[in-house]
Order: structure tokens, then sequence, then C-alpha cells
């Protein structure tokens, strides 16, 4: 696996994990302005999740690694990114492009740290869709995302 280096989000916290994976998914954005990409197509998404905290749960863990992927490949992978219900919100459609994408990953991940106990949280999340395209998202902290 070539080793991939990634943007360091500024913190204080005193424990950081990153979790790298990825997933096989097809979507389109049914606009005229997106050329190409109105068709349906696909891309092996690749994803580093940063999680930092200042303490470790009743195991040692800040969060499980093989939970944080799995929230995201068990409901992602080979599937019409499309017609995931989070791209809908309030009869708002919103296209999976790779900044919706990163961000409904976000909010995911963090949904599940607003349930440990010792507090972690999604600092950022990095989404690779090409060789060459990927789009970060950091959610800034008291305010909406």
């Amino acid at each position: 696996m070539m080793q991939q280096i990634y943007p360091v989000p500024n913190h204080d916290y005193a424990y950081e994990l990153n979790k790298d994976f990825h997933f096989s998914a097809a979507h389109y954005i049914a606009d005229e302005s997106a050329g190409k990409c109105q068709h349906m197509h696909g891309h092996t998404y690749f994803v580093n999740i940063t999680i930092a905290g200042e303490r470790l749960d009743t195991t040692g863990f800040l969060a499980d690694f093989k939970t944080i992927k799995d929230l995201i490949h068990k409901r992602f992978d080979h599937t019409t990114l499309n017609d995931d219900p989070a791209f809908a919100v309030n009869q708002q459609v919103y296209f999976p492009t790779t900044e919706v994408v990163a961000k409904i990953v976000y909010e995911i991940i963090q949904g599940h740290l607003d349930n440990l106990e010792n507090n972690p949280v999604c600092l950022q999340v990095f989404l690779r869709e090409t060789p060459s395209s990927y789009c970060i998202y950091r959610p800034k902290r008291g305010t909406d995302q």
C-alpha cells in the first residue's frame, strides 16, 4: 500500500487517530452543468478520517478503527450514492459531489462518536475521488456546518 500524506488539521487534543480505507460506488450529478458527470459513472473513493480527543475509552481506544470503517464501507460500497437517503434532506436533494459526500461521511462518523463516553470528535474527512481530485471537509466547531 502506498503511504499517503494528508493535510493535518490544527488542534490541541492529546490523541489523534487516522483511518484510511476505500469504497467503490457509482453516482451522477443530474444537472447539465456537470458535463460528463451527469451520466452514471463510478469511482473508487479513498477516505482518510481524522479523529481526536482527550480521553481513551475503558479498553484504551480513542475510537475503534473497524467500527469507523464499517460505518462508511458497509453503507456505501458497491452502491449508487444518489439512492442513499442521506442525499435528500427536508425534500432538498443534494447531488453526491465529492464535497457533499465528504460532509455526509463526517455526519455519519460524528453521529457515532457523539454516543461514545470519551467524547472524541471528527476533525477532518479527506475524500479522494480520482488520483488527481480530492476534497477535505473540516467542520467549524460551535457553528452550523
